[in-house]
């Protein structure tokens, strides 16, 4: 079993290009289902979620190659980095 708070103190790594992306900041849950559908990473600018640029990474759970113990390898296109406001707003108008 993962708690949250072990999935924030590790670090986000792009596997396609070696990018850091930062710490885990939030997770979005289905919960009809009871499963994780996608973490969220502060994008450039932000810090702790704070201080906002705009722009998250929403990353898919089915973009999760590794979970290790100090880091989340993902496989990230930079068509996945959307603001998390609007990916929020459609997924409510769905």
């Amino acid at each position: 079993m993962v708690k949250i708070s072990d999935f924030q103190t590790k670090e986000v790594v792009n596997i396609l290009d070696g990018k850091r992306l930062g710490q885990i900041a939030d997770l979005e849950i289905d919960l009809r289902h009871g499963r994780v559908d996608a973490i969220v990473v502060p994008g450039p600018g932000k810090f702790l979620g704070f201080f906002q640029s705009g722009n998250d990474y929403v990353i898919p759970w089915r973009n999760i190659v590794k979970i290790g113990k100090d880091v989340v390898l993902v496989r990230v296109e930079e068509t996945l980095r959307v603001d998390a406001k609007s990916a929020a707003e459609d997924e409510y108008r769905s």
